[in-house]
C-alpha cells in the first residue's frame, strides 16, 4: 500500500495490571519523516513503541504500519527495530549474529553495505562479549537494519554512545532518512532530537501533549533567557519583565516576558560583557509543556 502512512495509530490504550500507561493515543505518521518521540520516564513511549512492534496487546485502539496488521508488518521486514535493552548472545561474533539475522527476511539488505551504514567494519569477527557500549549499539543498529526495513524504531538509541559516536549515528540516520526511511525515536538528548527531527511528539501520562517540528514546539513557550557576566555588586532587582535569576560564577541568566525592556534596562546602568539572548531551547518547552499538563485528566 503505497499510500498508506508508515504509522497509523488510532486510540490506543495499554494498560498494566490496572496502571493506564497509554490513553487513547493518536498518532500518524507519514512516509519519509523523521519523528522524536519526547517526554519522561513513564510517559508511555516506549508502550507506544511496543504496541507498534506488537509486543504487547492493547487494551484498545488499532495500530497499523506501512497498511499492515504489527505482526505483519514485522514479520515481512517492514520494520526494524532498535530497542533500549537489546539482547545479543554472548558467545556468538558478531558476523554470525548477523548472517542469521539476515537470513530471516525475505530481502536482506547487502552484508558490505550494510557494514559501512552501520558503522561496523572491521567487527564482524569479533566476539559480541568484547564490544563497547558504542560497538554494541552499532551492532544493535545493523541487526535492525538487515531486513531494509522503510519504517526504523529507535528506543534511546545513543545511551552508550560518546559524543563522537552520537554524531556519526545520526549522520547515518539523516543518510537513512534521505534514503525514503521512515525513522521513529525516543530518547532523552534532546539537543538531538532539536538537530535531526522533522517532527516531534511531546508524550505525557500516556497522551500527546504536544505535536509539530521543533520550532512550532518551542514557540509554545513565551519569553527569552538573557545571560551575561556580571560584576561584582551590580543590582539586578526591580529589572522589568523579569521572571527568574540564576547565577553560576560571575555569570547571570535571565528569564524575562520582555526582553526589549529588559535589556533596555541593563543597558542604562552599564555594559553586558559576553551577552547572549536566546528564545527558548526545546528542553524548555518540552518541561514547560509537561509541567503544566494536567496529569490524570483525562483518565
Amino acid at each position: 500500500m503505497p499510500d498508506s502512512p508508515a504509522l497509523d495509530v488510532r486510540g490506543l490504550t495499554v494498560r498494566y495490571v490496572g496502571t493506564v500507561a497509554v490513553h487513547d493515543l493518536d498518532l500518524t505518521i507519514p512516509a519519509g519523516q523523521t519523528v522524536a518521540l519526547l517526554g519522561a520516564n513513564g510517559a508511555g513511549k516506549s508502550s507506544v513503541v511496543n504496541a507498534v512492534l506488537g509486543l504487547i496487546t492493547p487494551a484498545a485502539g488499532a495500530v497499523r504500519v506501512l497498511g499492515r496488521t504489527p505482526h505483519d508488518a514485522v514479520r515481512s521486514g517492514c520494520v526494524g527495530a532498535m530497542l533500549q535493552h537489546g539482547g545479543l548472545p554472548g558467545e556468538a561474533r558478531v558476523g554470525e549474529v548477523l548472517d542469521l539475522v539476515r537470513r530471516s527476511y525475505p530481502t536482506s539488505w547487502p552484508l558490505d553495505d550494510l557494514v559501512v551504514t552501520a558503522g561496523i567494519d572491521g567487527l564482524l569477527a569479533r566476539p559480541v562479549d568484547a564490544l563497547s557500549g558504542g560497538q554494541r549499539q552499532r551492532v544493535l543498529l545493523a541487526l535492525a537494519l538487515a531486513g531494509a526495513p522503510p519504517l526504523l524504531l529507535l528506543d534511546e538509541p545513543t545511551s552508550a554512545m560518546d559524543v563522537e559516536g552520537r554524531r556519526a549515528f545520526w549522520t547515518t540516520m539523516r543518510g537513512l532518512a534521505g534514503g525514503g526511511h521512515t525513522v521513529v525515536f525516543a530518547t532523552h538528548h534532546l539537543e538531538e532530537a532539536d538537530a535531526v527531527a522533522d517532527r516531534v511528539v511531546v508524550v505525557a501520562d500516556g497522551l500527546v501533549v504536544a505535536d509539530g517540528s521543533t520550532a512550532q514546539v518551542k514557540a509554545r513557550v513565551a519569553g527569552r533567557t538573557i545571560a551575561f557576566t556580571a560584576t561584582p555588586g551590580r543590582r539586578l532587582e526591580g529589572l522589568p519583565a523579569v521572571t527568574g535569576v540564576t547565577r553560576q560564577g560571575t555569570t547571570v541568566t535571565l528569564a524575562t516576558a520582555d526582553a526589549d525592556a529588559t535589556l533596555r534596562a541593563l543597558l542604562a546602568d552599564g555594559g553586558l560583557p559576553d551577552l547572549e539572548v536566546r528564545g527558548a531551547t526545546l528542553e524548555d518547552a518540552v518541561l514547560s509543556i509537561v509541567r503544566d499538563h494536567p496529569i490524570g485528566a483525562a483518565r
